[in-house]
């Protein structure tokens, strides 16, 4: 941002991570990292890695599953791309490619190179957004055997963490069988969010 632009240090660092190519030989569309980041950040939007269409806009979350995400939280699009707000971290920074069932698990290689070295500079983050299994299994210190068991014991990791499905349409079954999430979680999770945009520990 304008006001409170990275100082050189970060510049440098972000401007390394734009500039990976660790895995390009493995990215059917070439390599893109995609992310948002400032250390000024107060929630931490920790994913699993840009879909086709984030690749394509070079924006993270720049589709559906970005609607729904933003509906989730009670957030605007002006504010979710805030990165003094809101920073996006995807355990794979690039689009990996498609699957028979969906997309493919972000690349490995990409979590050890960059992850703890961002993580580090967050330091007035409030609330971790963790969104499906590959997060979950980085950003948590006790996942369950599954992701709905995960997400369904979030006070565990609340207030300073909360687990969440991914917002893909894909996920619409299972949010038709789990009505407790929209009817639990959420209105916590939006009040959450809330009381960090007010700055309220």
């Amino acid at each position: 941002m304008a006001d409170n632009p990275l100082s050189a240090a970060n510049a440098v660092l972000l401007a390394s991570v734009r500039q990976c190519n660790l895995c390009a030989a493995d990215l059917p569309l070439g390599p893109r990292p995609i992310l948002q980041w400032h250390p000024d950040a107060r929630i931490l939007i920790a994913g699993q890695a840009p879909g086709r269409k984030a690749h394509q806009a070079n924006m993270p979350f720049a589709d559906a599953s970005g609607e729904r995400l933003r509906s989730w939280l009670g957030l605007t699009a002006v504010q979710f791309y805030n990165p003094r707000l809101v920073a996006i971290l995807p355990m794979g920074f690039c689009f990996p490619g498609s699957g028979s069932s969906g997309d493919l698990a972000p690349r490995p290689e990409c979590a050890p190179a960059w992850q703890q070295v961002l993580l580090r500079q967050l330091t007035q983050l409030q609330l971790t957004v963790v969104i499906g299994q590959y997060a979950q299994a980085y950003h948590l210190d006790d996942v369950k055997p599954t992701l709905t068991a995960t997400v369904a014991s979030w006070q565990d990791y609340w207030p300073r963490k909360i687990p969440l499905p991914h917002p893909s349409p894909r996920n619409n079954i299972w949010l038709k069988r789990n009505p407790w999430f929209s009817e639990t979680v959420l209105p916590k999770l939006q009040a959450r969010v809330q009381q960090v945009l007010e700055n309220r520990q």
